[in-house]
């Protein structure tokens, strides 16, 4: 028989036995955010690169990447933040996993190669948060051998209907402080910037594509793909932290950037209504730079080809009444050096004829360039030409040579202005066999105008899910006229080309009119950089064939930084596809 004082001596052990474990149990999980972590990964079919999902011991989704073993991306958030309720990034629990492979090849209907190989390995993580009225979202993994993509997306559900973003809490925690190739985000001129290099220790807010270098020789390539209903997103650098560990303050350098999505007028990044997808955040990696160029991830990340009959997207070449106008000695308006008249565009039409182009573009064709029209659009109509421009005559011109019109549609930022007259605008173009139609967006910074329904007007980026609907109409609509689009000061490309293959080319960088005699210069490296920054992307109206390189006869100062063989190459080394421009002497030649 165990005495009474016995039992007592070993219940006291037991109990004390118990609150020493479960000390150590806080302590752990104070000191370790990740434990009792639930992980899943995912691995490229060629086994290279590793993602790893975890939702740690607060319910907090993270990732990590990589590759042959060692690491790429460190531990990064995941989750959004909404407007009046509780954050979709933690307290969550999983609550289901599913895997997918694919292997699969499909058509280009234009592009680079003809045939594209969509080889990828998929892990949908669906996460639901706790409470009485529970809130689905899921976390979509797809890994390819050079590089992984990943979205969010809010299925329709009960307890989440309409909601607003305030933040994406999406970070890239990279390994190392890796060079960069960046432009500024938020700022005055949209995109339109000379690339700088730091490292990512050193940076602000960028745009993407954001391109680096690590130390051991491989390059990375940050953006998104299938930008459709979402704000654009930036990267912003999340600042240095402080290391007290040896008793002074010293700052450590940081290499996680953070989703910076563009946001409304009012300060909300995203307006959705469920079932709604936001754009997928890519990653490419690559051994070497002329991978970066190669690789198909953007665009297999986009949904098919909705359109049935394409046999009217045909990519081409055309010259352009343009250049004369930026060198000061041609008109957008009318006046004794208008440039757009009946007879110099015919004068463009014989060139283009005997020398192979497919389209002449002409700028200035319209009512509305007389005034201050950059930044101020409303005064633009879309189908009345001046009165010194004959369309009917001259589109039947061109297309008894062999040539046709390209359209341009200016809107001085007055995209109100221009969605009211869409319809009507592209039916006009159809009346005149005009098969492709050049866009401008030309106003600056945080003022695209939106018109709200007590009648004031507010201000808007850009990039903004405001915009980013417009410019998506844009396109759908030309598809429904089968004409195809060149846009510029666009949202970027996210390989949307692939759903919508009349969407051909944009610009959204600094382009060849920096050149002219008021842009300053690109200076030569431009043009090498941004092969393996903004054309990662997708291809770009930069309008190369400036062979007039004295800038007009207007001194040195205003000379092209380039020369004929240069000029020349740009139609090589870049992908332009449609829409690439031939100006030279004959495009200056208006005095």
């Amino acid at each position: 028989m165990i005495c009474r004082g016995r039992i007592r001596h070993l219940l006291g052990c037991a109990i004390a036995a118990f609150l020493f474990i479960a000390s150590l149990l806080v302590v752990c999980l104070a000191s370790s955010p990740a434990a009792f972590a639930q992980v899943e990964s995912v691995t490229s079919p060629d086994g290279s690169l590793v993602l790893s999902f975890e939702l740690d011991g607060q319910g907090q989704p993270w990732y990590s990447v990589t590759r042959f073993g060692a690491p790429l991306l460190n531990r990064s958030r995941l989750g959004v933040v909404i407007a009046n309720d509780a954050p979709l990034s933690a307290g969550l629990t999983v609550e289901r996993v599913s895997r997918n492979q694919v292997d699969l090849t499909w058509t280009q209907v234009w592009g680079e190669s003809a045939r594209v190989r969509d080889n990828h390995n998929e892990l949908s993580v669906a996460l639901t948060d706790g409470g009485s009225a529970p809130r689905t979202m899921i976390v979509v993994f797809r890994v390819f051998d050079d590089g992984f993509g990943f979205r969010y997306e809010w299925p329709d559900q009960p307890n989440l209907g309409a909601f607003e973003i305030t933040d994406e809490l999406t970070q890239f925690a990279f390994a190392g402080d890796h060079n960069a190739w960046w432009i500024p985000a938020f700022e005055y001129q949209r995109y339109e910037y000379l690339y700088e290099k730091n490292t990512l220790s050193q940076l602000g807010v960028v745009h993407t594509p954001l391109t680096m270098e690590t130390s051991d020789g491989l390059f990375l390539s940050v953006h998104e793909a299938a930008l459709t209903d979402y704000a654009s997103m930036a990267l912003k650098h999340t600042g240095g932290a402080s290391d007290e560990t040896d008793g002074s303050a010293r700052a450590t350098r940081t290499t996680t950037l953070q989703a910076e999505l563009v946001p409304w007028s009012d300060g909300i990044k995203v307006r959705v209504q469920v079932p709604h997808v936001s754009p997928w955040r890519t990653v490419i990696v690559a051994d070497t730079p002329g991978e970066l160029i190669t690789s198909n991830l953007v665009l297999n990340l986009n949904e098919p080809n909705v359109l049935e009959d394409v046999s009217w997207i045909k990519p081409g070449k055309y010259v352009g009444v343009w250049w004369a106008m930026h060198l000061g000695i041609a008109s957008w308006g009318t006046g004794p050096t208008h440039g757009a008249t009946t007879t110099n565009v015919r004068r463009y039409i014989d060139f283009a004829a005997e020398h192979g182009f497919d389209g002449v573009l002409v700028e200035g064709w319209n009512v509305g360039w007389d005034g201050p029209w950059a930044g101020d659009g409303e005064g633009f109509s879309f189908t009345d030409p001046v009165d010194d421009f004959d369309m009917v005559g001259l589109s039947d011109y061109a297309i008894a040579n062999g040539v046709r019109l390209i359209g341009h549609h200016e809107n001085g930022g007055g995209v109100e202005n221009y969605e009211r007259q869409l319809d009507d605008a592209l039916a006009y173009y159809n009346e005149h066999g005009v098969t492709a139609v050049k866009s401008g967006y030309v106003e600056w910074a945080q003022d695209i105008k939106r018109t709200l329904p007590d009648g004031r007007r507010v201000g808007e980026w850009h990039h903004g899910q405001f915009m980013v609907r417009h410019y998506r109409k844009v396109v759908e609509e030309m598809a429904a006229h089968r004409i195809m689009l060149d846009v510029h000061e666009p949202i970027k490309p996210t390989g949307i080309r692939r759903t919508y293959p009349n969407m051909m080319t944009r610009e959204g960088a600094r382009g060849q009119e920096y050149n002219s005699t008021w842009g300053g210069g690109n200076g030569l490296d431009h043009n090498v950089i941004l092969p393996f920054t903004r054309l990662l992307a997708g291809p770009m109206d930069f309008t190369p064939g400036i062979f007039d390189l004295d800038g007009g006869g207007e001194g040195p100062e205003n000379a092209v930084a380039s020369t004929l063989a240069h000029q020349l190459a740009l139609y090589v080394v870049r992908y332009w596809i449609k829409f690439s421009k031939f100006i030279g002497k004959f495009g200056s030649s208006l005095r």
